[in-house]
């Protein structure tokens, strides 16, 4: 069965995480994305591991569903190529700052067309939109090692690119809701997705805390998430998760733990109360958990309707994932796609392609003659990767 955005062309012109990874999503529901990188190839295609270079697991694990064209937009046939795909499409992403957008004539104004949707994200809004931005950046220019510090004493980052796939996320739904918006109106719309404003929506929605109200009637922070303590338990043979929300579960894990003095505690027996005390209780679920085993106490919290999760590991979960076979880079793990349709499932169509693996592909969608694909590939102004041959991206 098709996937819900069957017949919806997108131009992937992203690189690292955030773009594409947006794409790959709209790619999953069933659109048929086009990305658009340079000779040297989107920057992630070298970072190790990889069998081959340009054919890195982060390439694999985000250009799933896409077909890739190469091309030299510095050289003006280059852009009229890209000017082309537009022209066909539905979509366009990019994560290049606006500067350089203007500067090779493919900002929104440039190449819009009545029906397209440019989605353009980049690390700032206002006057610093065009300043590099990274994850790390962005953590901090949005609260997100405030919290890590109030948490843990230490400015640690999130150890994951959580900035870049939270905008990732943000950009696939503003995408679906401006073609819904085109469906009524027939028209498309630029759209504009800073990752510092994102990610700082995506953290205030808890830690505005007291500050919601003026005066402010209490601190920034939501308490609960800011203990030091605030974490898995360690049990008499592992870890586990245990998360007690509601006077209920408090008290009927204390009872549970042998020490119903504690379930009737006026410390913990009330939202209020609770609040206050926060730290005091995951002191003590912290001690009252080493006396059980992970099995004991998932018994246990089970039985009370108490949450409870073990603690997995990385490469317990690995037996979740689906296995495909890459033409070049054979038997590889895939991600699939965590949404269950009942109509128009996602799937995974395409392996992730080489660099400019679809060059020849695209140009005769388009309406080159074979001569003319020749003498585009020969005077560079395409550029297609061999498996194993470098990209000429390595730095």
């Amino acid at each position: 069965m098709d996937g819900a955005l069957h017949g919806i062309r997108v131009i992937d012109f992203s690189t690292v995480v955030m773009g594409p990874y947006a794409t790959q999503i709209l790619g999953d529901l069933g659109a048929d994305v086009v990305k658009v990188e340079s000779p040297s190839g989107d920057s992630l295609r070298v970072p190790p591991p990889y069998k081959h270079v340009g054919m890195s697991s982060l390439t694999l694990a985000l250009n799933r569903n896409k077909r890739s064209i190469a091309v030299d937009l510095k050289d003006e046939r280059g852009k009229k190529i890209f000017r082309d795909l537009v022209a066909t499409a539905d979509v366009l992403v990019t994560n290049l700052r606006p500067q350089a957008l203007e500067r090779l004539g493919l900002d929104y104004e440039s190449i819009r067309h009545d029906r397209l949707v440019y989605c353009q994200a980049q690390g700032f809004s206002g006057e610093l939109r065009d300043r590099a931005a990274y994850d790390e950046i962005v953590q901090g220019a949005s609260g997100t090692v405030d919290l890590m510090m109030r948490a843990t004493g230490t400015p640690d980052y999130v150890p994951t690119v959580l900035a870049d796939k939270v905008s990732s996320l943000t950009i696939a739904y503003s995408v679906l809701a401006a073609l819904m918006h085109r469906e009524r109106s027939g028209l498309g719309q630029h759209i504009e997705v800073p990752m510092t404003d994102t990610m700082l929506a995506f953290n205030l929605l808890e830690h505005l805390g007291g500050e919601t109200f003026v005066p402010p009637h209490g601190p920034f922070g939501f308490a609960r998430s800011l203990q030091p303590n605030h974490r898995a338990v360690r049990t008499k043979d592992g870890y586990a998760c245990i998360a007690t929300y509601g006077a209920r579960n408090v008290a009927d894990f204390f009872t549970v733990a042998g020490r119903p003095d504690l379930a009737v505690d006026p410390r913990f027996d009330s939202p209020d109360s609770l609040y206050e005390h926060f730290e005091e209780f995951y002191d003590l679920m912290a001690e009252l958990a080493l006396e059980r085993t992970t099995d004991e106490w998932e018994e246990l919290c089970s039985r009370y309707s108490i949450p409870f999760g073990r603690v997995a590991g990385l490469q317990d979960v690995v037996s979740r994932l689906d296995t495909a076979e890459h033409p070049t880079e054979g038997t590889v793990r895939v991600v699939p796609s965590p949404v269950r349709f009942s109509a128009t499932p996602a799937s995974v169509r395409r392996h992730a392609p080489r660099l400019g693996e679809h060059n020849t592909e695209l140009l005769t969608e388009l309406g080159y003659t074979a001569q003319q694909i020749s003498e585009l590939s020969s005077d560079g102004v395409t550029v297609e990767a061999v498996c194993g041959e470098s990209t000429g991206a390595q730095g």
